[in-house]
């Protein structure tokens, strides 16, 4: 969205919090973080992994900016039953306060506010149909809201349904006396894209587009941009349109995997080239009108292009860069940290016990669903290493600390310290592997007489090695390579959307509270997104 010379990006947090995170640019080409909105009564504890804060939709209307957004809680994906839970909160500036939420419905996840050109506001939603023998996605509906009593007024109408197609993201625009309804379509994996539909009243009847979709890659399986959909509309000042989209890039080591396959949870276990290890990411296309009033790219046809060029009349405008490596100099973690499902606490986190070290208390499992002590930074590059110092005497062996290759509670990678009842404190590797756990014992490293105890992970596309070292200098490698790959939206049964990340994590399974200190932690990518 844009609000003068400024744009903003707010995207979905799922179980990381602080809850949905802001991006702000003022060229459309350097983008900072700009913080978070985070209302105080989210509690995430126990949502399954890949639920929690889904789809914000961010408007700007009477000298506030408009949150809406979605706290799933729901076991697994949802079948056949889905709570998703939509709120609304304001705030004058981007940065906060943000209000207290108000509470609006169930209805279905994706909602979105139109703030309508006589004043009122509406509330879009999917509409989620849990009934034996109908379809889950049951239309996209409408509803009014009146900002004075704080609640949604009147009925809920249905404005558009499409048999048997997953079609969900409604956003609605008005253009010379049009009302556009965009929509995301075909679920959220091989076969999304962006659909379209207008009406010259908002309630409808509303007339699809003649073609299929505004943009898609479900017919373009070689593509890089792939499972491109979900869609929201800007208008610049001199008159161009952008839209910013959803995808994500497969790894492309082996063949794509058929977008029409029935299941593709599997054919995304099979084909481990085309696992997308970063997620789900933001993309921008321009895009013009048509003479006839309908949206198109403006390259021509429906795939994304790879590279644009920036918009005519806004000068550069970058930002200064987040240093690779953190040493913990400040009483708070920087805002391109996410802990997991718990705020940061100093019940459990500690940046000023131990000046230039985080301290962390061990707490629950990395199967729990409401109290890790783990804290991360998103995967946005194919190469990277990550490494940290860790200072942690462990007394038992359910006291283990180090760092985390993660994707979620059924998929991580733990260099960790620990302690052998007949060793004493080793470097060894715990995993789970699409819920089953393992130990690698291969390369366990005897660390009793180690005075620095220094942890690292290089990821470089699907190869994942961990290393230790006494000194920060003398690398050894821990176990065997990994495949990096299964941390990923593709590799595990079912719908995922998070991407990888890396971090730091202190468990005690005890519930003794023993704590790990960590002295630095260094993020260095070799190939970047903007």
């Amino acid at each position: 969205m844009r609000v003068g010379d400024d744009f903003y990006l707010a995207n979905s947090t799922f179980e990381w919090m602080p809850g949905v995170r802001f991006h702000h640019s003022r060229d459309l080409v350097h983008w900072r973080v700009a913080g978070h909105a985070c209302p105080a009564h989210i509690d995430l504890k126990g949502v399954a992994d890949s639920n929690g804060v889904w789809a914000p939709s961010l408007s700007y209307a009477d000298g506030l900016f408009w949150l809406i957004y979605t706290n799933v809680r729901t076991s697994g994906m949802g079948r056949p039953f889905k709570d998703s839970h939509a709120y609304l909160i304001t705030s004058p500036a981007i940065e906060g306060p943000w209000s207290d939420p108000v509470y609006l419905n169930a209805i279905g996840f994706d909602p979105s506010l139109f703030h309508d050109d006589d004043g009122r506001k509406w509330l879009l939603n999917m509409q989620w149909d849990f009934r034996k023998g109908h379809f889950r996605f049951a239309g996209n509906v409408i509803q009014e809201y009146d900002p004075q009593s704080g609640r949604l007024v009147g009925p809920v109408h249905e404005l558009l349904r499409k048999e048997n197609i997953l079609c969900e993201g409604p956003n609605l625009y008005k253009r010379d006396g049009w009302y556009y309804l965009m929509m995301a379509e075909g679920g959220t994996g091989w076969n999304h894209g962006i659909s379209m539909a207008r009406s010259r009243s908002i309630l409808g009847p509303y007339e699809l587009d003649p073609e299929e979709a505004i943009l898609t890659t479900r017919h373009a399986p070689l593509h890089p941009l792939q499972k491109a959909g979900h869609g929201e509309l800007i208008a610049l000042a001199n008159g161009e349109w952008w839209l910013a989209h959803l995808c994500s890039r497969p790894l492309r080591t082996g063949a794509a995997p058929d977008p029409r396959s029935a299941d593709q949870s599997e054919a995304g276990k099979e084909h481990a080239g085309d696992r997308c290890m970063l997620g789900r990411e933001t993309a921008l296309q321009p895009v013009h009108w048509t003479a006839d009033g309908w949206l198109r790219l403006k390259s021509g046809g429906v795939l994304p292009e790879l590279d644009v060029d920036a918009p005519d009349g806004l000068a550069i405008h970058p930002w200064p860069e987040i240093p690779e490596r953190d040493d913990f100099e400040e009483p708070t973690l920087g805002p391109d940290w996410a802990t997991l499902r718990n705020l940061p606490d100093p019940s459990w986190l500690n940046l000023t016990e131990r000046p230039s070290w985080l301290r962390m208390k061990g707490r629950e499992s990395p199967s729990s669903l409401h109290e890790q002590s783990l804290i991360a930074k998103r995967v946005a590059a194919f190469h990277i290493f990550a490494e940290t110092q860790i200072d942690f005497s462990p007394q038992r062996f359910s006291q283990f600390a180090g760092l985390v290759a993660w994707y979620d509670t059924r998929m991580f990678y733990l260099l960790r310290v620990t302690n052998d009842e007949l060793r004493g404190k080793v470097i060894d590797i715990a995993l789970m592997d699409d819920g089953l756990y393992d130990e690698i014992s291969d390369g366990r490293l005897l660390v009793n007489d180690w005075q620095e105890v220094h942890l690292r992970v290089e990821i470089n596309r699907e190869r994942l090695q961990f290393s230790a070292a006494p000194d920060g200098t003398n690398w050894k490698l821990v176990g065997p390579e990994l495949d990096a790959s299964k941390l990923s939206d593709d590799y595990h049964q079912g719908l995922h959307f998070t991407g990888a990340f890396v971090g730091l994590a202190c468990y005690d399974l005890a519930g003794q509270g023993i704590k790990a200190d960590f002295q630095h932690f260094t993020l260095r990518a070799f190939d970047t997104c903007i």
